[in-house]
């Protein structure tokens, strides 16, 4: 019974983030994990998963609206660990 509930529950988050990447495609930077052995020519759900959850990070991490470089921690940090995280979660 479970997985007559499950499955289309995946299916509906699955296409949520794919909305929600799509639409975050064009105001943000949408970065393209390489690896040395694979050339990817599009990104993948693993990258679209990860703009999402930048996005979301970023603005729950910033508080502030003010554009400044200074959050609580260098913006060049906070920005390298939500790309890590987004790819590590």
């Amino acid at each position: 019974m479970s997985i007559a509930r499950t499955t289309p529950a995946l299916l509906g988050l699955f296409s949520l983030v794919i909305l929600v990447a799509h639409h975050l495609q064009n105001s943000q930077k949408f970065s393209i994990r390489q690896a040395a052995w694979y050339a990817k020519p599009l990104p993948t759900f693993v990258d679209a998963i990860t703009l999402v959850r930048q996005s979301l990070w970023s603005s729950t991490f910033s508080m502030s609206h003010s554009p400044s470089d200074m959050v609580k921690i260098p913006r060049a940090l906070l920005e390298r660990l939500t790309d890590t995280l987004g790819y590590a979660a």
